[in-house]
């Protein structure tokens, strides 16, 4: 007789959508191996999950803690007791994920039912709680402790508020007393819609849970977070400078494609788990993981740059350029929508005197001269522009490179565009600006800019690594591999990383 199939219900909910980023048993337990051992077998180490969902890092925590101290409890439901009531310890997102995480760990919705796993409760909640709590509006409208608009969160109907208690309260208050976790382990809710966007537009969140768990100062941290803070922005500035600068984290796991990470699940920039751990303080040991294999680890400092370079392969070729060409085309890039259109604008279809050539979204118009803010005096110029937008998303392709820049193209004296665009540079000549263009063609022009990029938008500060050279003749990718002095092995990764471009 056939062996029947019976997949792990936390695999399967692993997969449904972005919607809610689940953590695949397999995940969990890559993370619990990064930790010491011996914690589980101790009877007093206690764990907090204060972000559950599905309860799956609190399900294997359990498990190993199960095997670790049989020897010092050998009666299993007394072990099993001593495991729920005293070392492993949630804090759900909502309601419903309150529940699937009681299921998950006491293999039922109330703790104390009549097929919990433990005796140890009484109540319905045991040590997976779940307190709706409120947001706390400031004089902006906005909450003290997650941000969340007034506007778009004040529902006095709803079931879930989103006021996630583990950044809204403090532990006294979840657990009606002050205690001490050995390990916080989670994978915290991303973002928050803040009525402006979704996605990589929307307001990230993760940091929050971030902070406040290193303020309880647990012996280790372990979370799973968008990468995205590698290059700051939309409020993640100060957290990313804080996270380069602790000699704390020992541990650095980097996807940059999180479809490895989360199978089906696209999050622009990746994904990333660490491990903090508050006795140590040294250099980081970072592991670039493509395809679920890590392809290499180095020790290094996180702060080297103010933008955490992910790839162990391209330090050393950072390295080698900034030796040899001190400015960088970051200096050069004008600001964005620098001609104040947006990108919505279309312009008319018949040139009137004095109009300007618009291009945007729709392609070639025109428009008045009286709608053009020329903040940086250069519509009179030659200018090479490219789209804001990333080539194909900040993910490989499915041969695994990227092509990274899109739309390169010379707009002549008296053309514009809206803020879809990006200037490069200007140029008094046709000549110079062509020669630039042969630069941002290159494999090593479009594999030094996407060392900085986390995310689709590429703006002025993300060329802070892409060497600045003299135009007056065109670049090739030979002469800048020969400038630089790469090896072989360099090179080779740089063509494997970049696709050629049209």
């Amino acid at each position: 007789m056939k062996e029947q199939y019976s997949p792990d219900i936390l695999n399967c909910l692993a997969n449904l959508s972005s919607d809610e980023v689940f953590t695949s048993p397999e995940l969990a337990n890559s993370m619990l191996d990064l930790l010491p051992q011996e914690l589980f077998r101790s009877t007093k180490t206690r764990f907090l999950d204060p972000c559950a969902k599905s309860g799956v890092f609190l399900r294997e925590i359990a498990k190993r803690l199960l095997a670790g101290i049989e020897e010092q409890i050998p009666d299993l439901q007394e072990r099993i007791d001593h495991i729920m009531a005293r070392q492993v310890f949630g804090i759900a997102c909502t309601d419903l994920t309150a529940e699937m995480s009681r299921r998950t760990l006491y293999c039922s919705k109330l703790a104390n039912g009549e097929y919990s796993v433990t005796t140890a409760f009484r109540d319905q909640q045991g040590n997976l709680l779940y307190d709706r709590c409120r947001h706390t509006w400031n004089a902006q409208g906005r909450c003290e402790y997650c941000g969340a608009s007034k506007g778009e969160y004040l529902r006095t109907d709803s079931r879930e508020t989103y006021a996630y208690p583990f950044i809204h309260k403090s532990i006294k208050e979840i657990f009606h007393k002050d205690m001490q976790f050995d390990v916080i382990i989670g994978n915290p809710p991303y973002q928050l819609n803040d009525g402006g966007g979704t996605g990589s537009s929307a307001m990230p969140l993760y940091h929050y849970f971030v902070e406040k768990a290193i303020s309880l100062q647990p012996n280790y941290l372990l979370m799973i977070i968008p990468a995205r803070w590698y290059a700051g922005g939309k409020g993640l500035d100060d957290f990313r400078s804080q996270m380069l600068s602790d000699k704390h984290i020992r541990k650095l796991y980097d996807y940059p494609n999180s479809a490895d990470c989360f199978p089906g699940v696209i999050i622009a920039g990746g994904i990333c788990y660490f491990l903090w751990d508050k006795n140590y303080k040294g250099q980081c040991e970072v592991y670039n993981v493509s395809g679920g294999d890590a392809k290499s680890c180095i020790s290094r400092s996180l702060c080297e740059y103010d933008v955490f370079i992910r790839d162990n392969n391209a330090i050393n070729i950072i390295r080698k350029t900034r030796a040899i060409s001190k400015d960088s085309l970051d200096k050069s890039v004008n600001s964005r929508n620098c001609f104040s259109l947006i990108s919505s604008e279309k312009g008319h279809a018949t040139q009137q005197k004095g109009d300007y050539s618009l291009l945007s979204l729709d392609g070639k118009s025109f428009i008045s001269k009286g709608k053009v803010v020329d903040k940086e005096n250069i519509a009179n110029k030659y200018k090479v522009i490219i789209t804001k937008a990333m080539s194909g998303g900040n993910k490989p392709s499915s041969e695994g490179d990227y092509v990274v820049v899109s739309s390169l193209q010379i707009l002549f004296p008296n053309e514009v565009c809206t803020e879809t665009y990006l200037v490069l540079d200007t140029f008094n000549t046709q000549n110079e600006a062509a020669n630039m263009v042969s630069y941002v063609k290159t494999k090593f022009f479009r594999f030094m800019l996407l060392q900085s990029l986390t995310s689709i938008n590429i703006s002025k500060d993300k060329f802070q690594f892409v060497p600045l050279q003299d135009f007056s003749h065109p670049w090739t990718d030979e002469m800048l591999y020969k400038k630089y002095g790469l090896t072989e092995d360099e090179i080779a990764f740089i063509e494997s990383m970049i696709r050629p471009m049209e």
